[in-house]
């Protein structure tokens, strides 16, 4: 069954993120471009959650605001437990480093780095030790169908390859939440259903929170919950297709 757009029906203790009269704006005056207005809405934890709506309707500003990547104008956007607006630069760095992984629309990876190095790259960055690292990197490569891979580039990789390393190089750190911005954007109607299969698979292995945002319709019927976004808005008058 589907929650459609509204606060999780769960109990707020199993919410993973919760914004409240959430606003963002960018520039001033008459330059002033209105990106989210007045979000209200819950996140409930380990499920699979999309953000769904027509480009330039706010779900990448959504999807910043909650992976501190950006600031809200004002609100409240509270992200396992902690409200963002209280943590510094460096200690947000931390927080995000340490409990969100992103997947992106292109793919992102270091075009030097293997794919072996891409992955473990987020675990170096946290100081995991060497054995650590790679035991969990090769554990991951094997989840998502590319220990053969290891060693190739990413200009040696297709693109559903490419966004498996992505996936991958999210979940390695065992994250809380992973943010996916239209990780299909840039893939072929057969690939986009096989990666939102493995994520949506990988999701329920590990017990992770997945937020999604998504325009295309076939990927909707993968998701346990939607906030469909209009103009800025929460639309809550239309049924998002299961």
């Amino acid at each position: 069954m589907h929650d459609n757009n509204g606060p999780s029906a769960e109990g707020g203790g199993n919410r993973v993120v919760r914004l409240r009269g959430v606003n963002k704006t960018y520039g001033s005056g008459a330059e002033c471009v209105v990106a989210l207005a007045g979000i209200d809405a819950e996140i409930a934890r380990q499920r699979f959650t999309m953000i769904v709506g027509p480009s330039g309707c706010g779900k990448t500003t959504l999807l910043n605001l909650i992976g501190c990547i950006d600031h809200a104008s004002s609100g409240q956007v509270e992200v396992c437990g902690q409200n963002v607006a209280d943590l510094h630069d460096d200690a947000q760095s931390d927080f995000r480093a340490h409990r969100i992984g992103f997947v992106f629309q292109n793919f992102s990876l270091m075009p030097v780095l293997s794919t072996f190095e891409n992955v473990e790259h987020p675990l170096l960055m946290l100081g995991v030790p060497q054995a650590e690292r790679r035991e969990r990197v090769l554990a991951m490569l094997e989840s998502v169908g590319l220990s053969a891979k290891a060693a190739a580039l990413p200009n040696q990789l297709s693109g559903g390859q490419k966004q498996r390393v992505g996936i991958a190089r999210a979940l390695v750190k065992n994250p809380a939440i992973v943010l996916a911005d239209e990780p299909t954007a840039n893939l072929d109607s057969t690939t986009s259903r096989a990666i939102v299969e493995l994520m949506r698979s990988m999701q329920q292995r590990m017990q992770t929170t997945f937020i999604i945002s998504t325009h295309d319709p076939q990927l909707m019927g993968y998701a346990d919950a939607f906030i469909r976004l209009v103009d800025g808005h929460i639309d809550r008058s239309a049924q998002v297709p299961a």
